[in-house]
């Protein structure tokens, strides 16, 4: 396979047009000898600079070098030329018309998945919570006993009259999963590796029960304003925009990085991601919203939760948001096993420390 996400033909239009959103969930790979790159970097690519290898998989090249999102390399160029942006959407004044591309867009996203093989990543939160109430497939919780995501988990299941599975993590299960989370990304920082844990466990039983592919809520966050920097826009010191549209803007180019790492998380694990919250349509969607339809005095996400109304509980779509590294306390007990190893917290990375030290020496 030399293309993922899409058909030729439909890069072939982008490459002439330079849409960058031309309706897709995200494409890498080569075309007509062109190698190129999604806009949001929704599927890894990766070169190497010194010869003409290319490879959707980090580890089958020897100086692997992450595609650059939006661009697009011809045979016989010295480098990547960004090709594709976000574009820039002015935003839409009626607030009912902007709920309501939000809500036509999710349907369009959520039509285009493919539910055979399927399984949902579930942690009880507003994104996973919508694409279980519009997907009939079985949701899988992750995390250690007494965290907050089994408990959402479970009470959100309980309200949409789901079947939920729960993968209960104990220190042994980080300890294995360790060596093969930091081959598939290539990374050892603590952040990085808190969160594609919790994700390989998800994907580990969920390739282990016989589903090839599963749905994520990723990306919502992003496109909607579910961080406090977004909302906290200009006087937050984490972004550069003096407005709350321009720090989602900041936020969203993000994504490239975090989805690199979710994918190749996933793929180890043994099954494919799905991202229906980052379908192109949504995503137009979103990029129309005025600041506050992203975060009010009482919410962030305020388009999507107003959107969601119709298929969710008022309980479910006004939830807050809890990451999933501290919602499954896999960043509690990475910790605590750091520690207990001797890399205490008054030492520099002391967990990145502890997850180097568990590398193969070969590495």
């Amino acid at each position: 396979m030399t293309l993922r996400g899409t058909t030729p033909e439909t890069v072939r239009r982008a490459l002439e047009t330079g849409e960058p959103l031309p309706g897709t969930a995200g494409f890498a790979g080569e075309v007509d000898g062109t190698l190129v790159r999604d806009v949001l970097g929704r599927q890894p690519l990766f070169y190497d600079t010194e010869t003409d290898a290319w490879s959707f998989e980090r580890t089958a090249l020897e100086r692997p070098v992450s595609f650059p999102a939006g661009s697009a390399l011809d045979e016989g160029q010295p480098s990547p030329i960004q090709t594709w942006t976000l574009p820039s959407i002015d935003p839409e004044t009626d607030h009912e018309t902007a709920i309501e591309a939000v809500r036509t867009a999710i349907e369009t996203a959520v039509g285009a998945v493919d539910t055979d093989g399927l399984a949902l990543a579930f942690s009880g939160g507003i994104d996973s919570a919508l694409l279980a109430a519009l997907l009939d497939v079985p949701l899988y919780t992750v995390g250690f006993p007494d965290s907050h995501d089994l408990t959402a988990a479970r009470t959100a299941a309980a309200l949409l009259d789901a079947e939920l599975r729960e993968v209960i993590l104990t220190h042994e299960d980080i300890e294995r999963a360790l060596t093969p989370v930091v081959e598939a990304v290539g990374r050892t920082n603590a952040m990085d590796i808190q969160i594609a844990l919790g994700l390989y466990f998800a994907g580990e039983q969920i390739a282990a029960d016989g589903f090839e592919t599963v749905a994520l809520g990723q990306g919502a966050d992003e496109l909607f304003g579910g961080y406090a920097k977004v909302e906290k826009a200009p006087d937050d010191h984490r972004v550069e925009a003096d407005t709350v549209r321009g720090a989602r803007r900041e936020v969203m180019k993000t994504l490239p990085d975090q989805l690199e790492r979710d994918v190749l998380t996933l793929r180890a694990a043994g099954v494919e991601p799905v991202t229906p919250l980052l379908h192109d349509a949504v995503v137009h969607a979103a990029l129309a919203l005025p600041d506050e339809l992203l975060v009010s005095e009482k919410h962030r996400k305020v388009a999507l939760r107003r959107a969601v109304y119709d298929w969710l509980p008022k309980e479910l779509a006004c939830r807050p948001k809890k990451a999933m590294q501290y919602g499954t306390l896999v960043s509690r007990e990475l910790d605590r096993l750091a520690r207990q190893a001797g890399y205490k917290r008054r030492m520099d990375n002391h967990i990145q420390q502890f997850i180097e030290s568990r590398r193969p020496a070969s590495d």
